[in-house]
């Protein structure tokens, strides 16, 4: 692709903007896939087709980025919609895990958690925006993602997983726990930025 023809295009149809339209468009794929394998009864293999899109899903979350820096692209309509999605893809994974039994007894805290700190953080994003306040996202808080996708990847491979490497359930679960608990402090992270910059608004 001609990079002088992409620095062309409307900022909505760059190709960062596009990969993450894909990622949206990806969830009721794998959500569907899921739904059908476990809920439906049905074949075991829509579990491969259900992690196959994920994992090209996640993909995208690196490819958009890092097209958007190289081709000097970025937006912020591309800056709103990235986060967004990576949102909709982990919660909608996380309930439709839940609602098939892969998530269930106390692991379902672990999901509680990362759901909760999402809510938190998207509301002191959008609080600190009407300040003009960004807040950067932290090395720690890319590789809380990182490891939450893959446990989440696990996990969707589940039972089909399973009759290859037996401990893959139990892999998703660990890692899901770890997310959680980099959850916890990176959220606290941004939560002790917010109120630091809410204390000044409300001082000044």
């Amino acid at each position: 692709m001609n990079i002088a023809t992409t620095r062309g295009q409307p900022k909505t149809l760059s190709l960062p903007n596009i990969l993450t339209y894909a990622r949206i468009a990806a969830i009721p794929v794998v959500i569907g896939c899921v739904y059908w394998q476990s809920i439906m009864d049905g074949p075991l293999w829509l579990r491969w087709v259900a992690l196959a899109v994920f994992i090209a899903a996640g993909v995208t979350d690196y490819l958009d980025g890092y097209y958007a820096r190289i081709w000097d692209q970025q937006s912020a309509f591309g800056r709103m919609l990235d986060p967004i999605a990576d949102k909709l893809l982990v919660a909608s994974s996380l309930l439709m895990l839940a609602a098939d039994n892969s998530i269930h007894g106390w692991t379902l805290w672990a999901a509680i958690v990362i759901l909760c700190r999402e809510i938190l953080v998207s509301g002191l994003r959008e609080y600190l925006a009407g300040l003009r306040v960004s807040v950067p996202v932290t090395k720690l808080a890319k590789w809380k993602t990182t490891i939450q996708l893959i446990a989440i990847g696990f996990l969707i491979a589940g039972e089909a997983g399973e009759q290859i490497f037996p401990p893959t359930t139990l892999i998703g679960i660990v890692l899901l726990w770890m997310s959680a608990l980099f959850t916890i402090y990176t959220g606290w992270d941004y939560f002790r930025a917010g109120i630091h910059h809410l204390i000044k608004e409300d001082e000044g």
